[in-house]
Parts: structure tokens; C-alpha cells; sequence
């Protein structure tokens, strides 16, 4: 069991299936008073119902102010989980762009808006943004997703540099393939790259916890991601090389 989160109270976004209903249960499980959010309603309620948590539908942008009174006027832990999966280059429609900002980025920046005055005057709390290993690298065929996690992954680093020192803790959780229905909406790209080593939901769940405990910023449930973020750091032209050699295969089984 984490200590920490026994009685916290906690929020999820996007907790109607995938990473978000696993992250749920697991604070729940130990011992975490849980707050499950979604935009679908019916998933919201029959998650909340399962774990003995509370029902919040409703835009993840928006939705701090109605946790915090269900949680007794206290958000401990904030999981921005929430995100979309668009596909897409540098052509796709600028409202696919606005979404994948306004979800991936901007409900993050506004959830953190809402909660530290709260953190920054008690001494304490903890964010948690779900990134993704494309944040750290890339992912072929989904320029929106790859450009906005990388922001979302700019945005959970400024907040731990920002506020570490006032007690406020930040996880980034950067998993590649992770089988759920936005896995299985990536087609061939995701088939090519993620597939072969997708791990279940559960599995990062465990990676978090284990990283509240180590209290880690960088939560990596496929540890190989790494040594995969220190090559291209280290040798970017090289990374881009055989990044660019993985399109092209893709390209050519499309």
C-alpha cells in the first residue's frame, strides 16, 4: 500500500475506460477517496460505482471546482488523464489541431490554474499528467498527438521546477503502446510501433504508484524508454535517421 494515498482525495479525467479506469482503481484500492471523470456520463458512473468512488461528467477543463466539493473541499491528487489520439501531418484540419491543444495541453494548464492557489497555500499537493513516450520522442503518422504531448510533457516539467520547493509534486507518465481503443485507433503506425509491446492498463497503474513512492517525476511504465530518450539527446541526427527509416518502412507496408 502507498500511505500517501490512503484518504487522499483524488481526481481522474478521462477515467471511463483505458489508463484513466485503471489509474481509478487503483487509488481506490489503496484507500483513496476518488473522483472519476469523463465526458461519457454512463462509463463515469458505472466506474464510480465499481470502485466506490464519485461520478463527475463533464469537460476535463472544467470540472476542478465540482471535484473539490465532492471531495470535501480538498483535491490532493489531480490525474490530468484526459487526452486524444490525433492522427494526421502537418495538413490535418487546424480543428483536429484545436482539439489536440485545447485537450492534451490546455486542460492541464487550466486544471493546475484552479488547484495551486489551494496547494500553494496548504504546503502540498500532486499532479499527475499522462503523457506518453511520444512526448519524449515522437510518434510516425500523428503529428497533432506528438507535438501537443511533447507540450504536455513541457508543461508537467515547469510545474515541478517551478513549485517543488513549495510542496507541490509532479509525475509524468510517458508509456508507449497500452492496450486501449485510442491504441487500437492508431491503424498500421500503431501497429508497427506500439503493438508489439503494449502492456495492459493495470501496468501503469502499477509504474505510478511506484513512482509516488520513489517520488520520481519521470514515470516510465516501458522502462526501455530511457535509454530510447537518452540516444536522442545524445545523438539527434542519428535518432531522426532512424526515426526516419521507421516511416519509410511504414510507408512502404501502407
Amino acid at each position: 500500500m502507498v500511505e500517501a494515498m490512503q484518504g487522499a482525495g483524488v481526481v481522474v479525467t478521462g477515467a471511463g475506460g483505458g489508463i484513466g479506469a485503471a489509474l481509478a482503481r487503483r487509488f481506490a484500492a489503496e484507500g483513496a477517496r476518488v473522483v472519476v471523470n469523463d465526458l461519457d456520463a454512463d462509463k463515469v458512473k458505472a466506474v464510480a460505482d465499481e470502485i466506490g468512488g464519485i461520478a463527475v461528467a463533464g469537460d476535463a477543463s472544467a470540472i476542478v471546482a465540482e471535484a473539490r466539493d465532492a471531495l470535501g473541499g480538498t483535491v490532493d491528487v489531480y490525474c490530468a488523464n484526459a487526452g486524444v489520439g490525433s492522427g494526421g501531418s502537418e495538413a490535418a484540419d487546424e480543428s483536429v489541431w484545436a482539439l489536440a491543444w485545447d485537450v492534451n495541453v490546455m486542460a492541464h494548464v487550466r486544471a493546475a490554474h484552479a488547484l495551486l492557489p489551494d496547494w500553494l497555500e496548504r504546503g502540498g499537493g500532486r499532479f499527475v499528467s499522462t503523457v506518453s513516450a511520444a512526448g519524449l520522442l515522437t510518434m510516425i503518422g500523428a503529428a497533432p498527438y506528438s507535438v501537443t504531448k511533447h507540450g504536455a510533457y513541457a508543461f508537467a516539467e515547469w510545474l515541478s521546477l517551478t513549485y517543488r520547493h513549495r510542496g507541490v509534486k509532479v509525475h509524468a507518465i510517458c508509456p508507449q503502446g497500452v492496450r486501449t481503443d485510442m491504441l487500437e485507433a492508431t491503424g498500421s503506425a500503431g501497429d508497427l510501433v506500439l503493438q508489439p509491446t503494449a502492456i495492459e492498463p493495470e501496468a501503469v497503474a502499477d509504474a505510478l504508484m511506484k513512482g509516488i513512492e520513489e517520488d520520481r517525476f519521470l514515470v516510465l511504465p516501458h522502462p526501455e524508454v530511457a535509454a530510447y530518450y537518452q540516444a536522442r539527446a545524445a545523438d539527434p541526427d542519428r535518432w531522426m535517421t532512424n526515426m526516419n527509416h521507421l516511416q519509410q518502412k511504414w510507408e512502404t507496408a501502407k
